[in-house]
């Protein structure tokens, strides 16, 4: 009961500090840049101990000793909140308790979207083709495949393999399931992936046959695990609340905004998971989260905590944390149809004026890596013979002299409007730029938007640079088409920017219908070199997978990407 009281009296606190921290962000902000010399007024501790960090920068002090002192609080808040409380035993070490942020939208894989649902779908049920570390597709029910011609996939499946209530897994199930997909009236956001699909055929039960309207290389991708989870043919029109698939974990039970509970599949083809019980719990603060793993009432959460928290939590003996690189790209997007940044010398200036190196060491504690393009190093097509942009104001001051932004008597050049989220990150980051890009003479205006106005606004093009992030999108070659392409402008991709490339145009068409892999490669490798130059992105970071869990469970083998794949292979000490 005292802990329930004191973690209420926190969230009260915490709660007052965030509403506090939103009061007209980027007017403040702007004035701490711009070194106003303002009487001092108190600012919330959690964002007073990044701005201190970050006029660190002007200051040429050390940020270590100030980062400390921020940090002091966040952990006197998380260790001495629960003193008090024992750290609670488990009764059996084979059942873990994952935190997530956010409740599933829908775990019927034929139409799950979001994240959450993905997660978890890609334990339960099993798809034609899986994924490995690099990006490479391998068998999961399909023991192998073949491709005669360009238009046509053959898959030969597993024998032996059973959905969770006993009964086989056979071609007709894997037809049904994308003529569902396929049938307009179902009204699945995933059929417009499938438009290329003409017919499929089950000639027995182990052969599944695809016959495609148009060549696309794309489509192993688009229909591997988590994409896309078979269901059995008796499936009914809504499975939301009777889940059946052959994947490594079995549904339970689950509670709207609760949690998710998984039984291990003893009778999997890939092995039982040692795991026997997972607990998907829903926990959408942060701060409540971190309590919940220094108490002992969770095992672990994925990639779902602020960076600030991570090393504070990590200080605990109990816990532990796992990291390793992640492939969820953090960039800047530019509008090609603006006067200002639409000109190339001043794109390249502005990533000569942005340090991020300080901003991933200082902001996000070091828990990222410098990406110097859309698709991650880990991946087989990735090209790391680009130009890269590392800090170098003196350059960056040249370009803009050279495209004609001279310096007024003020010292600013141009006045530049960044849009982002009203993430608490995403305000921090913004802010350094602002102050980062002042050194240059760019004054950048930061405006904080609710996510739907913000990607309505991307959409409609109504924004000169934007601060966003891609997850799961750039695992995959087609995503220069699919970003980059001058045919797919909004509603028919995501080419918000208006970036229009002949070349460019060219190279996507052929990686979408190229079918060799070492021929694909190359093509995707000259375009990671035209991206690099004309920048109508400046790649940002790639954010690391990060997980703070008990320390009992040793090395987390987190997937780049995220997924919750990786639970189904680790040992517990049951």
């Amino acid at each position: 009961m005292r802990w329930i009281e004191k973690t209420a009296g926190l969230m009260k606190m915490v709660r007052g500090w965030r509403d506090g921290s939103k009061r007209d962000p980027s007017t403040s902000r702007a004035d701490s840049f711009a070194g106003a010399k303002k009487k001092k007024e108190r600012r919330p501790a959690s964002v007073g101990m990044t701005v201190d960090c970050l006029l660190v920068v002007r200051r040429s002090l050390s940020y270590v000793a100030l980062v400390r002192r921020g940090c002091l609080l966040i952990s006197s808040f998380l260790l001495i909140s629960v003193a008090g409380c024992s750290h609670t035993a488990k009764a059996d070490r084979s059942a873990v308790t994952l935190l997530i942020e956010s409740n599933p939208t829908n775990l019927d894989p034929r139409f799950a979207t979001d994240g959450q649902s993905q997660h978890l779908d890609g334990l339960i049920f099993s798809s034609l083709v899986a994924r490995d570390e690099q990006m490479n597709l391998c068998g999961d029910l399909a023991e192998s495949w073949d491709t005669p011609d360009p238009l046509t996939y053959i898959f030969h499946l597993r024998p032996g393999v059973r959905f969770h209530d006993g009964s086989a897994v056979t071609a007709a199930d894997v037809k049904a399931t994308f003529d569902f997909i396929l049938n307009a009236a179902n009204h699945s956001a995933k059929r417009g992936a499938f438009r290329m699909v003409a017919s499929i055929e089950a000639p027995d039960a182990r052969t599944v046959i695809f016959h495609l309207k148009e060549a696309y290389a794309s489509f192993l991708w688009n229909i591997s695990r988590p994409a896309i989870g078979i269901v059995p043919a008796s499936a009914a029109t809504n499975l939301s609340r009777g889940l059946i698939g052959s994947g490594p974990f079995r549904l339970v039970s689950q509670a709207q905004d609760d949690e998710v509970v998984l039984a291990a599949n003893a009778d999997y083809f890939g092995g039982a998971p040692s795991i026997s019980r997972l607990r998907a719990r829903v926990v959408p603060d942060a701060i409540v989260r971190a309590l919940e793993l220094r108490k002992g009432s969770a095992d672990m959460e994925i990639s779902s905590l602020s960076p600030d928290m991570v090393p504070v939590l990590a200080r605990r003996p109990e816990l532990g944390v796992s990291q390793r690189a992640g492939t969820n790209l953090a960039y800047l997007g530019f509008n090609m149809d603006n006067a200002i940044v639409g000109r190339r010398e001043v794109r390249q200036a502005l990533a000569y004026a942005t340090d991020r190196e300080t901003l991933i060491r200082y902001l996000l504690h070091g828990q990222a890596r410098i990406a110097n393009g859309v698709m991650p190093p880990n991946h087989w097509a990735y090209e790391p013979k680009v130009t890269t942009y590392s800090l170098d104001t003196a350059r960056a001051e040249a370009l803009l002299d050279a495209a004609g932004f001279p310096r007024k008597e003020n010292g600013v050049r141009m006045h530049v409007m960044l849009k982002t989220s009203t993430d608490e990150q995403a305000r921090l980051v913004g802010a350094a730029l602002q102050e980062q890009w002042r050194h240059v003479g760019v004054a950048l205006e930061v405006r904080s938007l609710e996510t739907a106005t913000l990607l309505s606004d991307l959409v409609k093009g109504n924004f000169e640079v934007n601060l966003f992030r891609w997850v799961g999108a750039n695992n995959d070659p087609d995503v220069f088409e699919f970003l980059f392409s001058s045919k797919r402008l909004p509603p028919d991709g995501a080419n918000r920017g208006h970036y229009r490339n002949v070349r460019m145009d060219t190279l996507t068409d052929q990686i979408r219908v190229e079918m060799d892999r070492e021929k694909r490669k190359a093509l995707c490798s000259e375009a990671q070199k035209i991206l690099a130059t004309d920048l109508p992105y400046l790649p940002l970071w790639f954010g690391d997978a990060v997980s703070v869990h008990q320390k009992e469970l040793g090395d987390l083998p987190l997937s780049p990407s995220g997924d919750f794949d990786f639970l189904a292979k680790l040992k517990t000490g049951n």
